[in-house]
């Protein structure tokens, strides 16, 4: 562990060399004789080439990260505490190249960006305290002279695998805390997102003082070292933000594993965003705006579906267009745009699609445009149902399905008429009645007058039915991370029952 005093990074020194991954503590290239081009998906330039890892690499980082996380876990609270606030400072000194690395890699706009770095910021902050909340606590017996004590340590080793649409912060929010309570890391990043879900955590942490061979980050194919990142013996938690068919995948790997391991899983969403009769309508539409096209639509738990009653139904459709016309759309970079593009052709060839399929299916569609290169203007279907793939689907794009509802009771069936159950909204003006629905609705987040984004660095990540298992903040990190050891001592001498006769109520031994 460093002990040299840092109390500000004095260098901004450009972050380089992602051409190597940081492999048990060193920059390196990956074995795998198969490269990973990472592309902007705006311009179609190639960012960087990056050789990828193979099983070895992968076999490296996990034996190195548990040898290194021994002496980890020995460190004071405090030390652990202390790397953690100077991430956070290295993060301030990098602020803009952080911030343009989002833009250039992930598509992110400027202002999807900007708000994904203090999100993540926010995250650093949090887990500068997280080391004080790893407590044990003694359990009361019933038995003379037993004493109980329950100790919490960390589990050893974190296996992170992060998806490619908030790349930085859906790495942050499981990576920093593991490490803040006691754990090693090994990170498994979209290939999309090779930089801002992983090399840039490895600088980040490198400058900021982590002890070497406790995080490593690999890049490689799924098909190469995807089931043995999972299935190895050394992670005993695996962390997972992404789709429901590869959680599922992974869930079975998990439990088939020579050892089996813990999850936390954060999948899919298709997020209900429903207006009631009483909603103040332009309230409902500006946060309209904001859930569901910030990032393109693709965030896990942006507004897949518009549910409005029928009483407003025509005035919220002719005012959420309206505002739908005045987007930027475009150059993620522009301080101004919007909307900007899908993060690869995939992608983008899944969405367009859905929206073929729904004007064949004789879907309205009452706002659209054509497409430039991956950067998709926004659509706006009305007369949706949910049996259509618009609102079934997580569509993952800027495509907004507005469903006609014909009072409360029938919104509610139709915002939990779905597998997903991550996020939702609610809006009225009235709070009681707006309580009494979101209590209704079947997800892990419901949000009364606000969009379903909501507060990206503080809320309880999490969902329902097929949205996932785990909370994604908080003291959440702390269960998460870390295993409970109940221990008991018997002070006194305690006798047995010698048959069944002497055994009644609790058995006490006495």
């Amino acid at each position: 562990m460093p002990t040299a005093e840092i109390s500000r990074p004095e260098s901004t020194t450009a972050f380089a060399h992602f051409d190597r991954q940081f492999i048990a503590g060193h920059w390196r290239h990956g074995r795998s004789t198969h490269p990973n081009r990472d592309r902007n998906p705006f311009t179609g330039e190639t960012l960087v080439e990056i050789p990828q890892a193979n099983a070895a690499n992968l076999e490296e980082a996990y034996r190195r990260a548990a040898v290194a996380q021994q002496d980890w876990a020995a460190q004071t609270p405090g030390a652990r505490a202390e790397v953690m606030r100077r991430a956070g400072l290295v993060m301030e000194a990098h602020r803009d190249e952080i911030i343009t690395w989002l833009i250039r890699e992930a598509g992110s706009t400027r202002i999807k960006a900007s708000l994904e770095w203090q999100s993540v910021r926010s995250v650093l902050r949090e887990a500068e305290t997280l080391p004080y909340l790893v407590e044990g606590r003694l359990i009361p017996a019933d038995v003379p002279g037993k004493e109980c004590q329950v100790y919490r340590s960390p589990v050893g080793v974190v296996g992170i695998i992060s998806p490619w649409n908030w790349p930085l912060q859906l790495t942050a929010r499981s990576l920093f805390p593991a490490l803040a309570v006691g754990n090693a890391a090994v990170v498994k990043p979209a290939s999309d997102t090779p930089i801002t879900g992983g090399l840039l955590f490895a600088k980040i942490l490198e400058a900021a003082g982590l002890p070497e061979g406790l995080l490593s980050v690999v890049i490689g194919a799924g098909s190469e070292i995807g089931d043995a990142f999972v299935t190895h013996d050394v992670p005993r938690v695996i962390s997972f933000t992404g789709s429901t068919p590869v959680g599922r995948h992974i869930g079975r790997l998990a439990l088939e594993a020579q050892i089996i391991k813990r999850l936390e899983l954060e999948l899919g969403g298709n997020s209900p965003f429903v207006i009631l009769a009483d909603a103040d309508l332009p309230r409902a539409v500006e946060a309209a705006i904001f859930g569901k096209f910030l990032h393109q639509g693709q965030i896990c738990m942006i507004t897949n579906r518009f549910i409005v009653d029928d009483a407003v139904y025509d005035d919220f459709v002719d005012a959420f267009v309206e505002r739908v016309r005045q987007l930027k759309v475009g150059d993620p970079d522009d301080p101004t745009t919007m909307i900007g593009p899908l993060i690869n052709q995939s992608q983008f060839d899944g969405l367009w699609r859905r929206i073929l399929q729904a004007r064949r299916d004789g879907v309205r569609q009452v706002f659209g445009g054509e497409p430039q290169g991956l950067v998709l203007p926004p659509h706006v279907f009305v007369g949706v149902n949910n049996e259509y793939q618009l609102a079934s689907e997580e569509l993952f794009g800027p495509v907004a399905p507005i469903i006609r509802a014909r009072g409360d009771d029938d919104a509610l069936r139709l915002a939990n008429g779905t597998r997903y159950g991550l996020s939702s909204a609610v809006f009225t003006r009235d709070l009681e009645r707006g309580l009494r629905f979101a209590r209704g609705v079947q997800a892990g987040m419901t949000h009364i007058n606000d969009q379903p984004v909501n507060d990206l660095p503080f809320n309880p990540f999490g969902g329902e039915k097929n949205s996932g298992i785990g909370r994604f903040n908080g003291r959440w990190a702390v269960d998460a991370f870390t295993s409970e050891h109940w221990i008991t001592i018997q002070h006194e001498p305690r006798a047995y029952p010698a048959d069944a006769r002497q055994i009644s109520g609790p058995w006490s031994g006495g």
